[in-house]
């Protein structure tokens, strides 16, 4: 940057708001920080996890450890998505790039690396963030589906012939095209979301019967498949009928996981489709965005692609 650039800029910082200002020191706290000083040594061995292990040299910048147990090797990334990933100066750089939700060829060119390499690094930082999410919701629980539709993208051999562009689906309404998603959320903020192969009693079940409290107030659509689940659980249940316009029920409804499904679709159209098979990939990806809001910066998305964030909101119960 110029000096009369830079001198422009300095003038400008009176006028930050203070999320900004936190913002923007959170990210020269990460400027000088190397990734693989992010990386925390193991506490135990990744092949038959044992608490027998000792240094063992190091390789390509990373420590290196043998087991005592099994007589194996690893460094700190064996055994995750990132390990044998290459370029790890730019993994800082990729991970803003994912802040910013920048599509493959975007991402690519921020980072100065070839679209193939963006689109790899893209599943490796999103395949840990993916499992990130609310674990036990309670309180006045709301849950809707939403629909994407089904796409073989990226694909060589397809089951049907291609469509251009992502196209449409061959029926109106809801279809075998049609891939169903479970978005639940509580009043707290605590959020999980799945994509089911099928839309009935019983994925519905496998699904939030874990997740909502035994005493949890649920909110859905008049749908029968989440009234089935409410009695057999024994769980309390307030359905909304917006086809009726009774969208609301004094603080019964399911406004906010509406709103989130708008959001959600809303984001997606930067990517002109999403193959099915990374769904579940993407659906991480905006939760993590939606967690964090403004306070979100390339050291958490690292961290959490890492596995190393601290999960407390998603567990409580």
């Amino acid at each position: 940057m110029k000096a009369s650039q830079f001198t422009t800029w300095i003038a400008q910082l009176s006028s930050l708001t203070p999320e900004q200002r936190q913002q923007l020191k959170a990210c020269l706290s990460i400027s000088g920080t190397p990734p693989q000083d992010m990386i925390s040594t193991p506490s135990s061995c990744p092949h038959c996890q044992s608490s027998e292990l000792r240094p063992w040299g190091s390789s390509a910048g990373l420590p290196r450890y043998r087991c005592k147990s099994c007589g194996k090797t690893s460094n700190p990334l064996t055994g995750t998505p990132m390990a044998r990933l290459r370029k790890r100066h730019l993994w800082q750089s990729y991970a803003e790039a994912l802040t910013q939700s920048l599509t493959v060829r975007r991402a690519a060119k921020h980072c100065g690396v070839g679209k193939n390499t963006a689109f790899l690094w893209r599943h490796r930082f999103l395949s840990q963030i993916a499992d990130h999410q609310a674990q036990r919701e309670s309180g006045i629980v709301e849950a809707d589906e939403t629909f994407f539709l089904e796409s073989f993208k990226g694909q060589r051999d397809l089951p049907r012939p291609p469509r251009k562009r992502g196209g449409s689906a061959k029926r109106r309404g809801l279809s075998a095209e049609q891939i169903p998603v479970l978005v639940v959320r509580d009043r707290s903020g605590q959020h999980a979301d799945f994509q089911l192969e099928k839309l009935d009693a019983a994925h519905v079940r496998e699904r939030l019967h874990p997740l909502i409290d035994a005493d949890a107030i649920l909110c859905t659509d008049s749908a029968g498949v989440y009234a089935h689940f409410a009695k057999v659980e024994g769980i309390a249940h307030r359905p909304v009928n917006p086809s009726q316009k009774r969208r609301v029920d004094g603080p019964f409804h399911i406004q906010n996981v509406n709103a989130y499904d708008s959001r959600l679709k809303n984001w997606m159209i930067r990517f002109h489709g999403v193959a099915t098979k990374y769904l579940t990939h993407y659906l991480g990806w905006r939760r993590l965005l939606e967690r964090y809001k403004a306070q979100l910066n390339p050291l958490i998305c690292l961290r959490e692609s890492l596995g190393r964030a601290a999960m407390q909101q998603l567990t409580q119960t």
